[in-house]
């Protein structure tokens, strides 16, 4: 027992040095390629066991013959298992480069491929979070871009619904200046009902403003959806009434939501102006309200005839107007982008689909407690 434990410990110091030594040169060349760190690895390993072995021959008082076929013996079969080790490691490290260049193409705008070939679990676990990074990516390059050209158009739309009331105003009040307006009282009406107009477009941009830049601050509290629909069907009476548009509202029940009430009653009146203007003379927009599961859903319906299919998916987008027929006289194309906008400050969410001659939109929100 005495002398197995005598051998343990020759192995054990004699591999416990070369540990140690390879441990020292591992932390000196940590910053270098996964290369350098495998071959020292494996060279520690081999080491450690070589040591260990002719320690213990050295302890065992071997005769030089035996003692050399021994040292023999370990020899080679450290130099075939290093040999194995830095063969593994090689494949292992073409395999982390192709992965790095791989990686390298999706960071400089393109998309991520997996190379081919069978990998390490953790490295197959990385190529699995890098396409799912890369698909990531890919979806935020394309909402930018779908951003960006929004903008433009927004600017663009915006600049010529300036232009023109602008244009009417300079125009009126010359003629006003120079005395050549044979009606004054019209003028004054018009230049009034041209600056309301200019400042709701502002309102609406400041608005949209601050929803963009995550300042919006809404103040919930407990409220009927019945009321805030009998307010914003109040408040869209006389528009319905010019357009010769019928509104209605009996479906609409008694449901309790925690919200802002001033901003929701700007989104039902968004809704209901959009459905107006876009529904023919003596058609109708029906308004309505019902609780699902959890969450109380408001819709308005339409009789604009229908949106086009590729075109659902980009109507609250900022500045979208749709097709010219739907297309209205004022206004930027904001109304939708703010209505999602103060919805999703609410958790909650704004949708549309195509119903039979015209279209829906709902707007989902959490049910009060």
């Amino acid at each position: 027992m005495k002398d197995i434990l005598l051998i343990a410990g020759f192995a054990l110091a004699g591999a416990a040095c070369a540990g140690l030594a390879g441990a020292l040169v591992l932390r000196l060349v940590r910053r270098r390629s996964v290369v350098v760190s495998l071959t020292v690895v494996a060279a520690v390993t081999v080491t450690a066991m070589l040591a260990g072995t002719l320690a213990v021959a050295q302890a065992m008082f071997l005769s030089p013959h035996d003692l050399w076929v021994v040292t023999v013996v370990v020899a080679m079969a450290a130099l075939v298992s290093l040999g194995t080790a830095l063969v593994l490691g090689r494949w292992v490290v073409a395999r982390s480069r192709a992965l790095a260049r791989a990686a390298r193409d999706f960071g400089d705008g393109g998309s991520f491929s997996a190379p081919d070939g069978a990998a390490t679990a953790e490295l197959a676990a990385l190529t699995g979070e890098l396409a799912a990074t890369s698909a990531k990516l890919d979806a935020s390059r394309r909402r930018e871009r779908s951003l960006e050209a929004s903008r433009r158009e927004l600017v663009a739309w915006i600049s010529h619904d300036l232009r023109t009331p602008l244009a009417g105003l300079r125009a009126m009040a010359e003629a006003l200046e120079d005395g050549m307006a044979a009606d004054p009282a019209r003028y004054h009406r018009q230049i009034r009902t041209e600056v309301e107009r200019l400042t709701a477009m502002v309102t609406d941009l400041f608005e949209l403003s601050r929803i963009h830049a995550g300042t919006l601050t809404i103040s919930p509290s407990r409220i009927s959806v019945y009321d805030l629909v009998g307010d914003a069907l109040s408040g869209a009476d006389p528009l319905a009434r010019e357009h010769g548009v019928r509104l209605v509202g009996e479906e609409v029940e008694a449901i309790p939501v925690e919200v802002d009430g001033k901003e929701m009653t700007r989104v039902l009146a968004n809704l209901l102006v959009n459905a107006i203007r876009h529904t023919p003379a003596d058609g109708t927009v029906a308004v309505a309200a019902e609780r699902r599961a959890d969450a109380v859903v408001l819709s308005v319906t339409d009789g604009c005839g229908g949106i086009p299919d590729e075109d659902l998916t980009r109507v609250f987008d900022t500045g979208w107007r749709g097709t010219e027929a739907r297309t209205p006289p004022a206004g930027a194309g904001l109304g939708l982008a703010i209505v999602r906008g103060i919805v999703e400050a609410h958790a909650g969410r704004a949708e549309v689909r195509n119903v039979q001659g015209g279209c829906r939109f709902e707007v989902t929100l959490p049910a009060a407690g």
